[in-house]
């Protein structure tokens, strides 16, 4: 098989091509740019494009399909010649659907949660010795990639992302994976530029739940009413299985079995309480008995960017999150919160999506970060102006967030000097970004804190 990826630097794009050349297949892709770490990854494999650019000499009649990531534009020069040529173009999702339509198929799906549920259902597959195809939303402990494809695996787990397949098809993603067992893990709006209203976005959950397989099961988080309603309004052929947070001793640390067994858990926080559970079901529903699963889970030690400890000394903690939504950011306020309950939290997070800098959706961020002792919000006014959005003002974000001691920043170098100038005794310091604050390196920003050279420091 010969497939060609137009746009192959993009984060699951360079994956799946990885995969699939582990397959066995001929690959080749086109980008006009590509940063680490896809540009080590694919050199590493000999997949990295001799030159970057569109070279429509790249596709002809050899090639069994093409592949369009969504980095790509409709007037792109290779997609033209491969739609005059007649080729078959699909997007990422529809040919990993392709990859496994005689498989069992698992889709986790939500706005919040997905990528450690998924994450975490791989760790116990893989511990339990259970081929299985694969694709997750950030690197995982264990796995070299985030796409695993094979001949002999009869299971395929996957992250099922509401967002657009293609620049030529706005088909949500995890509409194309049409699942045997679907898991919605809770329902916040967001990608308003999308989903302009949040009916227009729940509605995507319902037909998520619809696309399920004949006698297929849908888990769903029970708490969130929007799940649970759609579970109400699921055909009678699916079984649906509702879950709550899983059971855990008073300091987080542990969970409960219905035996009275405490079994050690990495992961903290109310939402991973939730998440354990979500993943426990799933295994249920593929076989997997309870035994088996809790011996495995307590090896788990989390998905890259979720909760991800960046260091620590005795008395100070640094964590790195992906949450950019206001669910997660408040879900993951309140977890550090919880498991540092005498400790002060500095919080910081940044405004990076479409979402997240449209001032019809920021109010969605109201009291997100009440918990923190002290929160700091940073935005890049030049983010601002390539998204085409109007200018956010300071003030207007406090207000957003209906936190009058919010401390707002647009440039990063003074967000950088003034977290140096913080005394971080007794006090964690939780970075929360879809972004990189704009190339702050926060692996340094990290030791200097940690080992408190930081100058002119104050309480």
């Amino acid at each position: 098989m010969k497939v060609h990826f137009i746009a192959i630097g993009g984060s699951v794009m360079h994956n799946l091509a990885i995969a699939l050349h582990l397959k066995g297949y001929e690959v080749s892709g086109s980008d006009d740019q590509i940063f680490d770490p896809a540009r080590s990854r694919l050199q590493k494999h000999r997949l990295l494009p001799a030159e970057m650019g569109w070279h429509t000499t790249r596709i002809h009649h050899g090639l069994d399909a093409v592949i369009l990531g969504m980095h790509a534009r409709e007037e792109n020069p290779e997609l033209q010649k491969a739609r005059d040529l007649g080729l078959k173009i699909w997007s990422f999702p529809e040919y990993l659907y392709q990859q496994t339509k005689d498989k069992k198929r698992v889709v986790i799906g939500g706005s919040h949660g997905k990528t450690t549920i998924t994450s975490m259902i791989m760790h116990v597959l893989r511990e339990a010795a259970i081929p299985f195809d694969y694709m997750v939303g950030a690197q995982i402990e264990g796995f070299d990639t985030m796409v695993g494809l094979s001949h002999e695996a009869e299971v395929a787990v996957f992250e099922g992302d509401e967002y657009l397949s293609s620049p030529i098809d706005p088909t949500p993603k995890f509409h194309l994976y049409k699942p045997h067992i679907a898991l919605i893990s809770g329902i916040a709006w967001d990608h308003i530029n999308v989903f302009p209203t949040f009916e227009q976005y729940l509605d995507q959950f319902r037909i998520f739940a619809e696309e399920i397989e004949p006698g297929g099961t849908l888990i769903h988080y029970s708490e969130d009413k929007h799940t649970a309603q759609i579970a109400g309004y699921a055909r009678s052929d699916i079984k649906k299985t509702g879950y709550r947070q899983h059971p855990r001793s008073r300091d987080g640390k542990y969970l409960l079995t219905a035996t009275g067994e405490k079994i050690p858990f990495r992961l903290f926080g109310v939402h991973n309480a939730a998440n354990v559970r979500a993943a426990l079901e799933a295994c249920r529903e593929l076989g997997i008995e309870d035994q088996t699963f809790y011996s495995a889970i307590r090896t788990f030690t989390g998905a890259s960017k979720r909760l991800e400890k960046l260091g620590e000394n005795s008395h100070t903690a640094v964590f790195l999150d992906f949450a950019h939504a206001p669910s997660k950011l408040k879900a993951t306020v309140a977890a550090v919160k919880e498991r540092f309950p005498s400790r002060q939290l500095v919080a910081c997070m940044e405004l990076h999506t479409f979402s997240s800098l449209n001032k019809n959706f920021i109010g969605q961020y109201g009291h997100t970060m009440d918990q923190a002792d002290v929160a700091m919000v940073y935005f890049n006014p030049e983010t601002i102006r390539h998204k085409k959005l109007d200018m956010l003002q300071p003030r207007e974000v406090r207000e957003a967030f209906s936190l009058e001691t919010l401390k707002v920043y647009n440039q990063a170098q003074q967000l950088q000097a003034d977290l140096l100038s913080f005394s971080f005794a007794h006090t964690n310091l939780l970075l929360m970004t879809s972004g990189n604050f704009d190339g702050i390196d926060l692996h340094a920003l990290t030791g200097k804190i940690l080992s408190g050279r930081a100058p002119g420091k104050r309480s």
